[in-house]
């Protein structure tokens, strides 16, 4: 009889989203008349902008001539992206960052789980709490994760670095060191921000114990206050010891399209000398073929003048809705996180209510979806996540129902 990896049979339950997503089916089958207005899943409502439009028209065009067809993308991604990447992203920033050290992939998600493969197994991993499930399920299926117990909801080899009010829901620096950090800023699911000064803590903890720090900035496009960093390389030493994941579905609408990209700085190496980039390039180069040729085109668009104005105006238009929602919440006497540097608004339950009975009583008496806090960790218990990604008429809806309550 054939085995499985045992790590896999670990995991505790289903993704949160999958979940998240059967009750509201079951929901809406028992309920057909009712409309569900759905706040939960942060996936864009806009669609994509003319200059991506107008990209990939252009590029698939290409594809129907002999003369111009692409088949597979380079393993690193097409230059044209990735110098479009380094000019416009990172040396408008002051920081340092060369297109050999920029690998295109299909998305943020998919490299926040596979980054950590390259890593030894015995690693020992930090992260936020409350945490995008990502990173502590698929560290859970390299098996570095130890025992899970479900009356903490802990895994025992993960050290987890509350957020909290009380601490602006930006961690301390742990007293236990890692070897692996997972930082996401502006952060999901909190919409917390954290300044350059703090980050520049953490860049220099992570140089000074030898760890590598994976930040997640798939956000990024949506910060608005000054001395928010909207990379980790503005911060000095961060090419020693840091790691940077990027998406396009958040600034640029390409949930449904896919593609992101990953810098590793070639600064960053083991006691032997071996760079982390070159074993991430191997890594690439085996398990992943390129995103397409026409996605690529499409991304370079959005940082063409005409792109950077046009993703700017759906921005404004999500973040519009974050205003609203917060506004909305606090009118109705909510305590209210997060909706100024991301399109996320992180709320305490009324009524001491779990995050779940808060969801199941949103779902039934409002019909709005959001999601349960304790789904990102233990510290998210008695708080719940809403999106701003939905249409201004239905967050306008969603709101106003919930005041109602």
């Amino acid at each position: 009889m054939f085995k499985v990896n045992e790590d896999y049979l670990k995991l505790p339950g289903s993704y949160l989203f999958s979940n998240i997503a059967k009750k509201v089916s079951a929901f809406t089958e028992a309920n057909p008349d009712k409309k569900v207005i759905r706040l939960g899943i942060g996936d864009v409502t806009q669609p994509l902008c003319p200059a991506v439009i107008k990209a990939l028209h252009s590029a698939v065009d290409e594809m129907a001539d002999a003369a111009t067809f692409k088949g597979y993308a380079p393993d690193l991604g097409y230059s044209f992206l990735r110098d479009t990447i380094r000019d416009k992203v990172y040396k408008k920033l002051g920081a340092e960052v060369y297109s050999d050290e920029i690998f295109i992939s299909d998305g943020a998600k998919s490299d926040s789980g596979n980054i950590q493969e390259i890593f030894a197994k015995d690693t020992k991993v930090a992260v936020c709490d409350p945490v995008y499930p990502v990173y502590v399920d698929t560290n859970v299926m390299s098996g570095r994760t130890g025992v899970y117990d479900p009356a903490t909801e802990l895994w025992s080899n993960v050290i987890y670095m509350p957020c909290t009010a009380e601490n602006d829901f930006a961690p301390a620096l742990p007293s236990e060191v890692p070897d692996l950090i997972y930082l996401c800023f502006p952060n999901n699911p909190t919409g917390a921000a954290i300044t350059k000064e703090r980050l520049q803590e953490w860049v220099d903890y992570a140089i000074k114990n030898k760890a590598v720090i994976v930040y997640d900035a798939a956000y990024e496009a949506y910060i608005s206050e000054e001395n928010v960093p909207h990379s980790i390389y503005e911060c000095e030493g961060a090419r020693n010891c840091a790691i940077e994941i990027r998406s396009f579905s958040k600034n640029a609408g390409f949930t449904g399209t896919r593609l992101g990209y990953t810098v590793v700085p070639k600064d960053i190496k083991t006691d032997d000398g071996v760079m982390v980039r070159d074993l991430w390039a191997r890594r690439h180069g085996t398990k992943f073929n390129g995103a397409p040729y026409i996605i690529q085109k499409a991304g370079e668009a959005v940082f063409s003048d005409e792109g950077q104005k046009e993703t700017s105006e759906q921005i404004a238009y999500y973040m519009n809705n974050a205003k609203y929602i917060k506004e909305g919440l606090k009118d109705a006497g909510y305590t209210v996180y997060g909706g100024v540097n991301a399109p996320y608004i992180w709320l305490k339950t009324s009524d001491n209510m779990t995050s779940w009975e808060f969801f199941d009583f949103l779902l039934e008496n409002a019909n709005v979806v959001g999601t349960p806090g304790s789904g990102f960790g233990p510290s998210g218990e008695g708080y719940f996540r809403l999106t701003a990604f939905g249409s201004y008429d239905n967050t306008v809806e969603a709101i106003d129902r919930i005041k109602k309550l």
